[in-house]
């Protein structure tokens, strides 16, 4: 079955590291006959959410920015595919911020299967595990029903397109297939 795939790469980093994951992992399910988008953050205007809570009267955040149109998408997809790089212990910056313009949309969002590309210099994996529990705060923590089905950590890649030397882009674009 076709599912709608929608890849969330939140580097800032065009063609860096996790955004060469993300080109894999779309090669992959787009390969197994998926509809797939990529939706890259650099360059997109997503403010801080205020708290003002206005989003749960009005359905949408009072803030017209980017975050609007990609939680559209995200309510639009079966699949979210979750990438970022670490710099301390967790997402991005970039990431962590549209998450929190999300809350309006976390009921649309039932059943979501989630996967997750985290890549960062440090060579130990299990230092980076705090990263994908942050994500999945969100994804299992409010999302209705939402199914992890695999996450890559590509630890120890520091230097933009330092991952092409490693085995984790092979690993990428069969997770993709998998979809």
């Amino acid at each position: 079955m076709k599912k709608k795939v929608l890849i969330l790469s939140s580097s800032p980093r065009v063609g860096g590291n996790s955004d060469l994951l993300c080109d894999q992992f779309a090669k992959g399910a787009a390969e197994s006959g998926n509809a797939v988008e990529k939706v890259s953050l650099a360059g997109k205007r997503i403010h801080f959410c205020r708290g003002c809570l206005s989003c749960h009267a009005l359905g949408h955040c009072v803030d017209p920015d980017d975050a609007d149109v990609i939680a559209a998408k995200m309510v639009a997809a079966d699949v979210l595919v979750f990438a970022t790089p670490v710099y301390f212990y967790s997402m991005c910056g970039q990431l962590k911020t549209l998450i929190d313009r999300t809350v309006a949309y976390y009921e649309s969002m039932e059943g979501k299967e989630v996967y997750y590309l985290v890549t960062a210099w440090d060579p130990d994996e299990k230092d980076l595990k705090s990263t994908i529990e942050a994500i999945r705060g969100f994804t299992v923590g409010c999302l209705p029903d939402a199914k992890e089905r695999g996450s890559l950590i590509a630890a120890g890649v520091t230097e933009a397109g330092e991952v092409r030397e490693t085995g984790f882009l092979a690993k990428a674009f069969e997770m993709g297939k998998g979809v």
